[in-house]
């Protein structure tokens, strides 16, 4: 090794371990300390920005963290996560292993694993948060403690609970199908009345996988890693099926609309029967806003459909860890989970234990108005888990090949 990588090296590891130090001694502080060091700090959260109620609902959380603990939230609106975690990963390799451009980030088990894997998250600090030890039951679903077949450990912070449900307008469908196989003897009878959001947008790839799990001979297989498993063999009956409901979809399978706000515009420009969101509130909250009749509802399919929690993380060289925490635990308050929870706001499910709950944030989580497109708990029935993160990137792979234009 010649003297030049020497001191490279050297200066690196010193890097890494004064970010590694920062990191530890900010852990063992305590809740107390960690909101003396919050005060002033702005933080950067980097997070999807493809729906306006989902924004409008960040910005009234930036609100509540300025007034109650003096931290400016500022969102950086991203189409797609990735860009975040690419960012963030340059920044390592760079060696900026401080004062990093992403201070918290909305995250996906796909992108988690990848974090995780390249060592880019700040952690564990999730089980510390005053309102995780509080409300939180880990033990309540599967996918609190792993993120799509990703052990969560303590890196990221639930922040919401999402389900696949399918709206359609009563007015013009009166049974709508229920499960992939009727959905494609639908589309066969109805041409150009079906469709999908494109792969790689996380609604599309979601679509693939209900139908895999649908259609498959093999669910276990889904839960393992990609490697190790006969890909081809396994989702064979997936693309027997596309190639089926692509010749009849809308604009015969050639053009795909960008995500479920599209679907929900060709929904209501009856275009399309069929809409789909993660969001179990999405219907009604388009309702309020206009952008759907009232006459349509919600549904899911009679052998359930996928559903997962979401998460915000913190990037090892965050500039502001003790402010992205307190904004993290915030999210986690009764206050914020029931104003999340309003389906005129966002309709995202709570990851709050309703048991853990003091009787007036239970009473106050019960006068939650439903929507009337929005299905209780117990109408949305079975969820079905996540395929493993490694999934994801196969899916998409395979799909762009086959019927990317």
């Amino acid at each position: 090794m010649t003297f030049m990588k020497t001191i490279k090296m050297a200066s690196f590891l010193s890097a890494s371990l004064m970010a590694l130090s920062l990191s530890s001694n900010l852990m063992a502080q305590s809740w107390s300390e960690t909101l003396k060091e919050a005060k002033g700090e702005t933080v950067y959260f980097n997070a999807w920005g493809g729906a306006d109620n989902i924004n409008d609902y960040i910005q009234w959380a930036a609100g509540q963290v300025k007034k109650k603990y003096d931290i400016t939230l500022k969102q950086v609106k991203l189409s797609d996560t990735a860009d975040a975690v690419n960012r963030i990963l340059a920044e390592k390799a760079a060696g900026k292993n401080t004062h990093g451009s992403v201070d918290l980030i909305w995250i996906n088990g796909e992108n988690f694993r990848a974090m995780k894997d390249h060592h880019l998250l700040y952690g564990p600090f999730s089980h510390n948060l005053p309102n995780y030890k509080k409300y939180v039951d880990p033990n309540a679903r599967e996918s609190l403690t792993n993120d799509f077949g990703t052990p969560v450990d303590g890196m990221e912070s639930p922040w919401g609970m999402a389900q696949v449900v399918f709206m359609y307008d009563t007015a013009t469908l009166k049974n709508p199908p229920k499960s992939m196989k009727a959905l494609l003897a639908y589309a066969q009878a109805h041409p150009g009345r079906v469709t999908y959001p494109a792969p790689p947008q996380f609604l599309g790839v979601t679509f693939l996988k209900q139908a895999l799990y649908e259609l498959t001979n093999d669910r276990a297989a889904l839960l393992k890693p990609v490697n190790q498993v006969t890909f081809q063999k396994v989702t064979a009956p997936l693309w027997a099926y596309l190639d089926k409901l692509n010749k009849v979809a809308w604009r015969d399978g050639k053009t795909f609309p960008k995500d479920s706000q599209a679907m929900i515009r060709l929904l209501n420009d009856q275009e399309i029967d069929i809409a789909f969101s993660f969001d179990v509130s999405a219907a009604s909250v388009q309702i309020a806003k206009g952008n759907l009749p009232d006459s349509v509802r919600s549904y899911v399919f009679t052998n359930g459909t996928i559903g997962n929690t979401h998460f915000l993380a913190i990037p090892y060289n965050s500039s502001a860890k003790a402010a992205a925490q307190v904004v993290a635990n915030f999210m986690l308050s009764p206050e914020a989970q029931i104003e999340k929870q309003k389906p005129t706001v966002w309709g995202d499910l709570s990851v709050l234990s309703y048991a853990k709950l003091s009787p007036a944030d239970q009473a106050k989580f019960d006068a939650i108005p439903k929507g009337i497109a929005t299905l209780s708990i117990k109408q949305l029935g079975k969820t079905l888990p996540e395929p493993n993160s490694t999934w994801v990137n196969a899916l998409e792979k395979e799909w762009r090949k086959r019927y990317a234009q």
